[in-house]
């Protein structure tokens, strides 16, 4: 369905602690279902632009990592591309657009056309510590994440719990759709606050306090091997929501550090039980690409059934992108990073020796 160009939304007020959140990105799954200002459908002049700017790309030569804007001019596409950013930045924060023709490229094509549309997006960071700036969402290691403490979810067909990503936009492409099941499940960070401001205050209390969460040995030069971050989270009048919920339970593995009481085991589940009771369910079609702003989204996926074949496995490629300008942080935030001052954005994980590349199997 093609978007209308009008995105639909509240004008934000000021976020403070304890009190009722005023923002665009507040909205209730079975509300905005068919709201047509999150889709974003190509039309067949503009997938031609984006086949002649990856023809270009890759006729040069010019490595993945290295492609600039300019080295992908989208003319047309551009306006649509801009649209797309207020709308997870502004607006919602989500946005799908459909039918780039990755049918007809190879995984590098695939790789370049995901990178030169991203870029109007973002700028890629590192999505886990070997320095992927492109990830891989396929299951190479099957449904039990628990084997190793460096196991990434993305890398298994089990289902996923709600959550955030550390970065300030995820997006992924779907190259191939599972057989059966692998629904993204997709839900409003503000409105899961407002529901539970209105049933539970007592909780949201407990959800502004700082919480630690295991970097999974994913751990950053000079820092240990968790850190503290509270899940609603305040700044300069804004919210925004860390939902890292097996990071926080897998912390537990910490004998030093203090048990769940009673009101935090309730805090925790009660976050995705109004998860499901407001979500919005997205199923992935070849072609589509999937852009969720973390700070405002989260997002889970059920599990899922493989083709049999290897070339028809379910596939999606995966971007952390960086958001310069974007919703402002707090301190507690920018701690979780290296070196990262105020109004920098969220770096991915950095880890010592680190160099980044763009791998096109995953790995």
């Amino acid at each position: 369905m093609p978007d209308t160009g009008v995105i639909s939304r509240k004008e934000r007020e000021p976020a403070e602690p304890m009190k009722p959140l005023v923002d665009p990105a507040v909205w209730v799954g079975e509300e905005i279902k068919d709201d047509p200002s999150w889709k974003f459908e190509l039309t067949p002049a503009e997938a031609k632009e984006v086949d002649a700017a990856v023809e270009s790309v890759c006729k040069s030569g010019i490595e993945i990592k290295d492609i600039t804007k300019e080295d992908f001019p989208l003319p047309t596409l551009d306006a649509r591309m801009a649209a797309v950013k207020e709308q997870l930045m502004e607006g919602y924060g989500f946005a799908l657009m459909r039918g780039v023709p990755v049918q007809n490229y190879d995984i590098k094509e695939a790789a370049v056309a995901f990178w030169g549309l991203s870029l109007r997006v973002g700028e890629m960071v590192s999505q886990n510590y070997k320095g992927h700036l492109l990830g891989h969402v396929s299951d190479i290691v099957g449904k039990d994440r628990n084997l190793n403490p460096t196991i990434r979810a993305y890398h298994t067909s089990a289902e996923l719990g709600y959550h955030s990503d550390s970065c300030d936009v995820a997006a992924l492409m779907c190259l191939h759709p599972a057989k059966a099941g692998g629904v993204s499940t997709i839900a409003s960070t503000p409105a899961i606050y407002n529901a539970m401001l209105e049933r539970r205050p007592d909780l949201v209390e407990e959800l502004i306090k700082p919480w630690y969460r295991d970097r999974r040995e994913e751990i950053p030069p000079g820092k240990g091997p968790y850190f503290e971050l509270p899940v609603f989270n305040f700044a300069e009048g804004y919210f925004s929501c860390s939902w890292q919920n097996f990071y926080i339970r897998s912390a537990q593995r910490f004998e030093e550090l203090p048990r769940f009481t009673e009101a935090q085991q309730e805090a925790l589940d009660m976050i995705d039980t109004l998860a499901d009771e407001l979500k919005l369910n997205q199923g992935f079609q070849t072609g589509d690409i999937q852009y969720l702003h973390n700070h405002v989204i989260i997002h889970a996926r059920t599990e899922y059934e493989d083709w049999p074949e290897k070339e028809r496995m379910r596939h999606l490629l995966r971007f952390w992108l960086a958001t310069p300008g974007g919703r402002p942080l707090n301190d507690q935030v920018l701690e979780r990073y290296v070196g990262l001052k105020p109004g920098q954005r969220p770096a991915g994980i950095i880890v010592e020796g680190m160099e980044f590349q763009t791998p096109l199997d995953p790995e």
